[in-house]
């Protein structure tokens, strides 16, 4: 690990402890606490958890146990940007297989790999997202897009990119 590799971890790892701070040090608040820690890492790194069992004095079965349990949660990296594909009946009836198929290849993806190389897009299908009535429903981060087409879907995916390499 080089120098600034090593001061990337020590700073990763102070924000866990602000975050264990913020909730008091609180087993009660393992819930929160996780959701705080992912939202800072886009997952829960195994040896962070390890970590916040210690701090917290729980066993690491309950940390890991909580981690596993919510489906919220994951104990895998993923990209930046997270786009969740609709897949329940309406959103697949009216096309959602062929929005996963176009993002999957603009973004070099297969059924097993979901995240980009470069770490910037997550794509993930889900049961449902509620919406049936706007379906196919795409959610790219927190925003819901309805009615999505193939080309809209690939088109929302190219503004990211177009986004991320301006800065």
């Amino acid at each position: 690990m080089t120098a600034v590799q090593s001061t990337n971890a020590v700073r990763k790892f102070d924000r866990v402890v602000e975050i264990l701070e913020t909730n008091h040090r609180d087993p009660a608040r393992l819930i929160p606490i996780l959701q705080q820690v992912q939202d800072f890492y886009k997952y829960l790194p195994e040896e962070v958890l390890t970590f916040i069992s210690t701090m917290l004095a729980v066993p690491p079965s309950q940390v890991f146990g909580v981690a596993t349990f919510y489906a919220h949660f994951t104990l895998i990296p993923k990209g930046k940007h997270t786009v969740r594909l609709c897949d329940g009946t309406a959103c697949h009836v009216r096309g959602s297989e062929k929005n996963l198929d176009v993002l999957r290849s603009e973004l070099k993806l297969t059924g097993d790999k979901t995240t980009t190389d470069d770490m910037l897009f997550t794509v993930e299908t889900v049961s449902c997202l509620g919406a049936c009535g706007l379906a196919p429903v795409l959610v790219v981060d927190e925003k819901v897009y309805s009615s999505v087409t193939p080309e809209e879907a690939v088109r929302l995916v190219q503004e990211i990119k177009s986004a991320e390499n301006a800065v």
